[in-house]
């Protein structure tokens, strides 16, 4: 995120307006927009700061956004036009990926930028409108365009079609000033406000090595990204709707009394999870599900950070490197542990923890060493728990029994209101618990049943990753009739070409029909004024319909000096048949994906033509399938020849020669 304090305000040139970060494509803000992408997006970029133009020929705006009028922090939004015409690929394999391989190519590709305080230095310093800049004109240069950065905080792309794409997006944990759910309500209303159609999202957030869509899958049913209307598409590897609602079905029903019987006899930190959010629960946590959605709705009640040393999961930092010998260790901390008992599971203060094992162990640094170490901190049978007591601002310790705690009726353990009034946690320590649990439920291979179906619903839930918003019910505003100055209609076309053959092929049946144009008429337009603005239409929309012909209105039997006024109501669906007059043009080149005459024949049953994942194809029959079904692991393992698994049977099966 670009920073902006008084400082750096004043290297910049005066006379740019600055817009609300909270109200940016809003309604009016800056402009109403009330036609469709191609026409927003030209409104939007005339309120916009022309910087200067990219490799590759660029062309780059900008917005000063500010977060509130009293906050000396802006923001930089870049809006960078790809014309594919310049463009080193004109395939966008985000398309590709989502299943959006019958899409046309569009002209223009717009991508929407915020980004962190590392890439925006290479923008800032190469930007003419930056003083003290000397020198530092080159920094693009090694750089193939800023859009290829790694680490933006934010950057969507949009077609001119107003299909697109959020590719990423990095919240606090990157630097930024705003959290991952304001960045995404700032894209969504950029998405809604310029009308975009569908967009979509491949859901790969990590958060401390954890895979965001596991955990929220398993707390709240669905991916974070649906708090926005983002619904699933498609998976890899075959994974369907019904697959993936089944598996978090599953993890979310697991009762968590049978998972403690599983694994209080290996881990007893395990138990202690458990038992540390049932104490803070007001309700029993009976499943999984309860569990993981309890520990996401008090993550937000947390500080960021508080006196209260972080829970230490797996191993403690006596088990770090340090002076003393660990057998020295443990006896410290068993003299510490035999104090606390006869406390008789009170809360005492470091102090008198302190004073209580000196009587046993007389260097006070191993002392000093160890209770720094402990806090909530299993020992054999008991929790070590540790916090600041909110009155007297001093350090304190009690000793909870695991082995003697009472169990409601689920078999979940439950703790006394006293221990629970006492045990404060912090965000971090939160995050520390979700991690041993992530690990220890999700990623830990164990040889049992309950583990194998643990396995497999993880896997389905990790591979169902493609999800996508609809937007068409905001693309177009509703027709008035009678009261509009224009007619409008929503026109697509169905392209008529000949193969290299001579015999007619229509392309239009093989793929889907482009998505339909808003055209706007004059109310006396004729319908050859209607064919010639749809062409016009279409051309400035796609990179391979530049010498679209269209010849005829499908299921309307209208002269072309017909009024189209006199025939169609406003807000009527037309299909031109036309063709592509230029003969150098490849016709199945225009579209995103040209796999169609490749066969996926993957043993998993995936039917995307391709969602992301590595293809290996047969020498024999052509047809593709993933690695992991071949199954191969690394790209050491490709072999020179490979055989699906149909023709190495067909093989063995055939009759040897004489």
């Amino acid at each position: 995120m670009t920073h902006v304090n008084s400082t750096s305000c004043k290297r910049r040139k005066r006379g740019g307006k600055v817009f609300g970060f909270k109200t940016f494509c809003d309604q009016g803000n800056p402009i109403d927009f009330n036609g469709p992408f191609r026409d927003n997006i030209k409104k939007l970029l005339d309120f916009a700061h022309s910087e200067i133009t990219l490799n590759g020929g660029m062309k780059c705006w900008s917005f000063q956004l500010e977060l509130d009028h009293h906050s000396p922090v802006h923001f930089s939004l870049f809006i960078i036009e790809e014309l594919m015409e310049t463009s080193v690929s004109c395939l966008c394999h985000h398309c590709q990926y989502i299943g959006w391989g019958h899409h046309l190519i569009c002209n223009e590709r717009f991508h929407f930028v915020l980004p962190s305080k590392e890439t925006a230095l290479v923008m800032t310093v190469s930007s003419p409108n930056y003083e003290d800049n000397e020198g530092l004109s080159n920094t693009m240069s090694g750089k193939q365009n800023f859009v290829e950065l790694q680490g933006h905080l934010l950057h969507g792309v949009l077609h001119s079609d107003g299909f697109g794409h959020l590719i990423c997006i990095n919240g606090i944990e990157k630097g930024s000033d705003l959290p991952g759910k304001d960045l995404m309500d700032f894209w969504d209303r950029i998405c809604t406000g310029l009308r975009a159609r569908t967009v979509s999202v491949n859901d790969a957030a990590k958060k401390k090595n954890m895979d965001l869509r596991l955990i929220h899958g398993v707390a709240f049913g669905e991916p974070w990204f649906c708090r926005w209307g983002y619904r699933l598409l498609h998976g890899s590897y075959g994974v369907t709707q019904l697959m993936y609602q089944k598996a978090i079905e599953g993890l979310q029903s697991m009762p968590l009394f049978l998972l403690m019987q599983h694994f209080s006899a290996s881990d007893y930190e395990i138990l202690a999870i458990f038992n540390r959010y049932q104490t803070m629960s007001g309700h029993s946590l009976s499943t999984l599900g309860h569990l993981f959605c309890f520990l996401q709705e008090i993550k937000h009640r947390l500080p960021l950070d508080n006196h209260t040393a972080p829970v230490n999961n797996g191993k403690t930092d006596t088990e770090t490197a340090c002076r003393w010998s660990p057998k020295r260790i443990d006896m410290a901390t068993k003299v510490i542990v035999e104090a606390l008992k006869r406390a008789e599971f009170r809360w005492v203060s470091r102090q008198e923890v302190r004073d209580a094992a000196r009587a046993y162990i007389g260097d006070t640094g191993l002392l000093d060493f160890v209770l720094k170490s402990l806090g909530n901190h299993i020992v054999g049978n008991f929790i070590v728990r540790r916090t600041v007591n909110p009155v007297t601002k001093v350090l304190e310790y009690c000793l909870e029994d695991i082995s003697n705690t009472f169990c409601n009726q689920e078999g979940f353990p439950l703790s006394s209101t006293a221990t629970k009034s006492r045990s404060q946690f912090t965000r971090n320590q939160l995050t520390n618990d979700m991690l041993y649990l992530y690990k220890y439920i999700f990623t830990e291979p164990r040889p049992t049943g309950l583990q194998s179906a643990i396995s497999m619903a993880t896997r389905i839930i990790l591979e169902a990753k493609y999800l996508v918003k609809d937007y068409r019910g905001e693309l177009y505003p509703k027709f008035a009739f009678g009261s509009e100055e224009r007619l409008k209609l929503l026109c697509t076309v169905s392209l008529q070409n000949k193969d290299s053959s001579g015999h007619g092929s229509s392309e239009g049946n093989k793929k889907a029909l482009p998505p339909y144009n808003v055209v706007s008429l004059p109310p006396h337009a004729t319908f050859k004024e209607l064919k010639l603005e749809v062409e016009r239409s279409f051309k400035e929309t796609y990179w391979g319909l530049k010498s679209l012909a269209l010849s005829s209105v499908k299921d309307v039997d209208a002269k072309e000096s017909d009024l189209v006024f006199g025939l169609l109501e406003a807000g009527s669906s037309l299909v031109f048949a036309g063709s592509i007059t230029d003969r150098e043009t490849n016709v199945k080149g225009i579209y995103e994906s040209k796999n169609d005459s490749e066969v996926l024949g993957c043993p998993c049953g995936a039917k995307e033509d391709d969602d992301g994942e590595k293809l290996i194809k047969c020498d024999i029959c052509e047809a593709r399938q993933q690695n992991q079904c071949a199954p191969i692991n690394n790209t050491e393992d490709v072999p020179h020849i490979f055989l699906c698994s149909r023709c190495e049977q067909d093989i063995i099966l055939f009759p040897s020669l004489p």
